[in-house]
Parts: structure tokens; C-alpha cells; sequence
């Protein structure tokens, strides 16, 4: 075989290997693990396609709309864009700084009763850190004021 002939025998090989990957990836269903970000206005409007789908829903939790629970209970809040919200059953422990009207991201799934149950609570938030001036002491009491979502 000429030097030719092993270069064109390399590609041709190199060339059937790399289509038969993206066969396997393409018939293995890839696309079941695809997580699709949606607003509560496009989660209400496809509603029959997304129940049961894996999906994060961004907003912002709906002033009045924080419901305190037992322990072991979900916690039960409203994710909004301004034009619809969504009815969130969280089964996940809330980071210190959730609280009505901060912006969130859930990830999980829409059941059939309109329900989003998530597992995943997400906070949006400036990731701007103010260090106290040199001297300056720390107030905690306005510290926890702003935790508890009393800004």
C-alpha cells in the first residue's frame, strides 16, 4: 500500500469512527437529560408538555405567597414573572437568604394538579461582598432583620 493510500485508509477510518459516535449519541436519547429553563408565564402556557419534564422555573417569590410549615412538611411559596405564577412545593431546606420577593431558580417537575415539586431551591443574588470598615463593628440584630426578609 502507497503512503497515499494508509493516509486515505486513516481518514476514511477516522472519519466512520467519528459518525459512529454520533450515532450512539444521537439513538441513546440524550435529550432525556436536557433541562429546559423556563418562566412561569411559558411553564403555564406549555403546561401538557412540561408535566413531568425536568425543568427549572425562574421568578420571583410572590409577596404574601410564603407559607411557614412543619417541619418534614414542604415549604409552599409562588414563583412569578409579573404576568403568571406558579404554585412551588419545596422539599428542600431554603437557603438563609430566601425570602418574598427575592428571585429564585427551582428545579424539578410540574405535576398533573399544577403543582411544581422541586428538590433543588435556588437564591438569585449580587455576588457584591461589602467587608466592614476597618473598626467597623458588624450589626448583627440588622443582619438577621435582613434574613428574615425584612429589608
Amino acid at each position: 500500500m502507497t503512503p497515499q493510500g494508509k493516509r486515505r485508509a486513516a481518514l476514511i477510518a477516522a472519519i466512520s469512527v467519528a459518525a459512529i459516535v454520533i450515532a450512539i449519541m444521537a439513538l441513546s436519547g440524550i435529550g432525556d437529560n436536557l433541562v429546559y429553563s423556563w418562566s412561569p408565564s411559558e411553564l403555564v402556557a406549555a403546561r401538557q408538555k412540561a408535566v413531568g419534564a425536568t425543568v427549572r422555573l425562574g421568578g420571583q417569590v410572590e409577596a404574601g405567597s410564603l407559607e411557614r410549615v412543619k417541619p418534614g412538611e414542604p415549604l409552599r411559596f409562588r414563583v412569578t414573572d409579573g404576568k403568571e405564577s406558579v404554585a412551588i412545593l419545596a422539599n428542600a431546606v431554603p437557603p438563609a437568604m430566601f425570602r418574598e420577593g427575592i428571585g429564585v431558580v427551582v428545579e424539578g417537575t410540574l405535576r398533573e394538579d399544577g403543582h411544581f415539586e422541586t428538590q433543588r431551591l435556588m437564591v438569585k443574588h449580587n455576588n457584591e461582598y461589602q467587608a466592614p470598615e476597618e473598626g467597623e463593628t458588624p450589626n448583627v440584630k440588622e443582619l438577621a432583620r435582613t434574613l428574615d426578609g425584612e429589608t
